[in-house]
């Protein structure tokens, strides 16, 4: 029995490596052009090593940006480490014949002790925002880690201060060190595409190895010439911690997060109301600012105690069925959002597209410039409803009354439910995940169908 020609190719990654012919009922291995010079070897054995299984198709497309900027700012980061270790060693006594060892090791201790205090508080206050803005604290810690090498270069030159300056430094770095490693956690899941988490950590930790290998070799060059220099100390300082925050800044801004968090959904549906365009990841995430926030008129809670959003023992039976309760108070300029113990990740997305909704509603009222937008396009009934309110109380300056207040949570709880399913695929379809969310949450949840909390 015979068979027609047929061709097999298998694939590493992107490139075809070996090809198997199948002719008359035999197999053969046909051989596959490919370019074995030396530095092809050099160069695949580098992507072996350094960079994770399968890439690039198993990480996401960021991932090249990211790590090349990031690398840089690491090397400069450990030149400049390398220059506050010999300021520190310099002032607890290292060449110092009438320093004793004892002086030494209490100055250490204590130095250690008071980062470790940091560390524990740090991850208290803010751990949870950790996950919501990652961008933001990566960018935060290398701009404290400089900080903390900036108070270290100092130390020696206040023998006086040494202690508590270097106690400062010790927690500013304990600081970087959870902020730094709980962003790289979120970053890695972000760029791990192929469920291979644990690969492009490692990797992501061969490549800061041998960068941090490569800073200790131009460090052993550089002490040398620096030691007693200190205007050289200086200006190394100075230029290499300008490269490390400009790489850093550029390795941030290359990230293009996919899924929500509240900068992000922000800028997401003001346009989308504005011009009735949903905006891609890409582009979100281009204007996304890394430190400062947006001035907004209102604030929000996502997740809080039942007492802010219940006024009326009757709100209790009219939210019985209820896995969001909103609640406005314009004079605190303030919405506090209740969620059910039952409340999934899409239930909190509806409550904060609510919620920037009544932000561009109360946005646009002193301006009363609704004909610029595509606002009254997309939702033309509710338009004409908002705007009779408006004309009502044509000034929100201290707020609007408690009825407007009801009315506004009303129409805009109306909208929501109208219109949020095509919303979701809308930005599904532009590339936004949808099923997590990283709006921040608090752990406050409520359950109105039983007398016991389970």
């Amino acid at each position: 029995m015979t068979t027609d020609s047929l061709r097999i190719v298998e694939y590493y990654s992107k490139g075809a490596v070996r090809s198997y012919e199948v002719k008359n009922d035999r197999l053969s291995i046909v051989p596959v052009p490919r370019n074995t010079g030396f530095s092809t070897s050099v160069t695949q054995f580098f992507k072996e090593v350094f960079l994770p299984e399968g890439y690039p198709d198993s990480v996401s497309d960021d991932y090249w940006n990211y790590q090349k900027w990031d690398t840089l700012q690491a090397f400069c980061s450990s030149i400049t480490g390398t220059l506050a270790t010999h300021a520190v060693l310099k002032g607890v006594g290292v060449g110092d014949s009438s320093a004793t060892a004892a002086a030494a090791t209490i100055t250490w201790l204590l130095k250690d002790g008071a980062g470790m205090v940091g560390r524990i508080l740090f991850a208290w206050l803010q751990g949870s925002d950790l996950d919501c803005n990652a961008k933001k604290w990566r960018f935060v810690a290398d701009i404290l880690n400089d900080t903390a090498i900036f108070l270290e270069l100092l130390s020696p030159l206040f023998p006086t201060l040494f202690l508590p300056i270097v106690c400062t430094a010790s927690v500013t770095k304990a600081i970087v060190g959870v902020a730094g490693g709980a962003t790289r956690a979120a970053l890695t899941q972000h760029q791990a595409r192929c469920n291979n988490m644990a690969d492009v950590s490692a990797k992501d930790g061969s490549q800061e190895t041998l960068v941090n290998l490569s800073a200790l070799l131009v460090g052993l060059v550089l002490t040398p010439l620096v030691t007693g220099s200190q205007q050289l100390i200086w200006l190394l300082f100075i230029l290499f911690t300008f490269l490390h925050l400009l790489f850093n800044y550029h390795a941030v801004a290359s990230v293009k997060m996919e899924t929500l968090n509240r900068r992000r959904l922000h800028l997401l549906i003001q346009h989308y109301l504005t011009t009735g365009v949903m905006l891609s990841p890409a582009i979100v995430n281009h204007q996304e600012p890394i430190l400062a926030g947006f001035k907004c008129y209102l604030s929000y809670q996502l997740g809080c105690e039942l007492r802010h959003v219940i006024r009326e023992p009757r709100d209790v039976v009219k939210h019985e069925d209820s896995l969001v309760i909103i609640s406005l108070t314009s004079k605190q300029q303030r919405v506090h959002i209740a969620l059910h113990k039952d409340s999934t990740s899409h239930d909190q997305l509806r409550g904060c597209v609510q919620v920037e909704l009544l932000q561009f509603i109360f946005n646009h009222w002193n301006s009363y410039r609704w004909e610029t937008t595509d606002f009254h396009q997309l939702f033309d009934n509710y338009y004409i409803k908002l705007s009779n309110i408006i004309k009502q109380e044509p000034t929100i300056t201290g707020g609007v009354s408690s009825s407007v207040e009801v009315e506004l949570i009303q129409i805009t709880e109306e909208i929501v439910s109208q219109h949020f399913g095509s919303l979701k695929i809308e930005l599904e379809q532009a590339g936004w995940i949808t099923e997590r969310n990283l709006l921040g949450p608090t752990g406050w949840r409520y359950n109105l169908n039983h007398d016991k909390f389970v």
